[in-house]
């Protein structure tokens, strides 16, 4: 990259205009009063900002930076180096330069530097660290070039065209043993068999529905149960599992930009608790898909907007692609919840279904009983929202006692539709961790919550 490719000024600086402003005041006294040595120093004075002009004007911006960022995805709360390579590619040594190196406000203020006197091909590096405290994926840079002449009157600026990627993408938490089919094999009930990777031959059945193939009826499992039975799977079973993932903003209790969230409770250990609702369940769906992945599932994620796009040709998402799709999950508008119930469930098929809940109602999870009524596997965690709200009354995310409670009420309401149609159902709260609910939802036996 170079500095001087961006449209290069010069302007006064402070110093300077005060300068040209003091001149003006003495030449303007010194002719009222008619004192003629007055109106020399003005001249004298008046001149030296122009002397400084010709000087900075007469130096090219000619700077050559290579920008490397290590690594190049960090999980949220990670730091990142960042090394500017900066090399005069001028026939002259150069003076003092003032860097700015832009930064998104979201990763913190622009980072300044000094290089005096860099001689023609010569390089120097540069390194800096960032913190990324949110979520997304970014650009660092350009960097900004001032000369500036050794009066300090004027400066001469330059902005350089190159940049560098750097994706935050959220954390993945240990899960741990104690989840659903963390320590299963083939056998037991629908949850753990679903969520376990093995290679025996599926032959779990389940009722008939209006439209199945009648070539997929299970005549022995009908004669015992006296009701037409089909057969999930006659082929090897792949293992798979899907997520759906609440991002509402309704649903949510979402942070300010730049909050830190001193106030909300944390998990011990955890120097970097989410800051609202809608981070802690992106943080659970990175750690459970994760989970899934490195046992051989296949993944798909669906959100409010849509189902996460994966590499074509493949059926599910892989490691780096859930983590890069999750990076850059964020509220969205929507209200109703239907849409993704149905997308979600479709992609289930008869496989796991695992959700990820903001604040819901009765209402919001009817669909999810209506369109998965037989015996698939369902799991739901029901965040808490209320424990990321701001114990200030008197503040604008403040939540009124009532409000709490009606949330709180709708939250068991629909908790326990879930539970009445066999669904495994937990809660989380702002105080615990992603393997912590995890493992109480492998802990709730099947048709119930804890």
């Amino acid at each position: 990259m170079a500095a001087g490719s961006g449209r290069a000024r010069s302007v006064l600086t402070l110093r300077g205009r005060c300068l040209v402003g003091g001149g003006l005041a003495l030449g303007l006294t010194g002719a009222v009063l008619g004192e003629r040595s007055l109106v020399e120093l003005a001249g004298f004075v008046l001149a030296l900002p122009l002397l400084a002009a010709l000087t900075v004007g007469r130096r090219r911006l000619r700077m050559t930076t290579r920008r490397s960022v290590t690594p190049s995805r960090v999980p949220r709360g990670a730091p990142a180096e960042v090394v500017l390579e900066l090399v005069n590619s001028g026939t002259r040594r150069g003076g003092l330069w003032l860097l700015t190196e832009h930064v998104p406000p979201a990763l913190g203020r622009p980072h300044r530097f000094s290089v005096a006197g860099l001689a023609a091909g010569a390089a120097t590096t540069v390194r800096y660290r960032l913190l990324g405290r949110h979520r997304g994926r970014y650009q660092l840079g350009p960097l900004q070039l001032r000369i500036v002449d050794p009066f300090g009157l004027v400066e001469r600026t330059g902005t350089g065209t190159g940049t560098a990627p750097l994706a935050v993408v959220p954390r993945v938490r240990p899960l741990g043993r104690g989840g659903p089919g963390g320590e299963h094999g083939s056998g037991g009930d629908g949850v753990p068999r679903a969520l376990a990777v093995h290679g025996d031959d599926d032959v779990s059945v389940r009722e008939y529905r209006r439209g199945d193939d009648m070539r997929k009826v299970h005549w022995r499992a009908t004669a015992r149960t006296g009701e037409l039975m089909v057969r999930l799977e006659e082929r090897p079973w792949r293992a798979q599992g899907t997520l759906l993932l609440d991002t509402r903003a309704r649903a949510h209790l979402v942070a300010p930009a730049g909050r830190t969230a001193p106030d909300v409770p944390r998990p011990p250990g955890d120097d970097c608790p989410p800051t609202d609702s809608l981070e802690w369940l992106v943080e659970a769906a990175a750690s459970i898909g994760m989970a899934l992945v490195q046992r051989g599932a296949e993944l798909r994620v669906v959100t409010a907007t849509g189902e996460l796009s994966s590499t074509p040709g493949r059926g599910g998402l892989g490691a780096e692609e859930l983590l890069d799709r999750l990076a850059v999950v964020g509220p969205s508008r929507g209200t109703d919840l239907s849409a993704a119930v149905s997308a979600a469930c479709r992609a289930a098929g008869d496989g796991p279904l695992i959700c990820l809940l903001g604040a819901v109602g009765p209402d919001d999870v009817a669909d999810l009983v209506r369109l998965r009524p037989g015996p698939a596997t369902g799991l739901a965690v029901l965040v808490d929202i209320t424990g990321w709200g701001d114990p200030v009354p008197s503040r604008r995310r403040g939540i009124a006692g009532a409000a709490l409670d009606a949330l709180a009420a709708q939250r068991e309401e629909a908790a326990a539709v879930l539970a009445g149609a066999g669904w495994r159902v937990t809660t989380a709260t702002a105080g615990q961790d992603v393997a912590e609910v995890w493992a109480a939802l492998g802990a709730v036996p099947a048709g119930a919550r804890a």
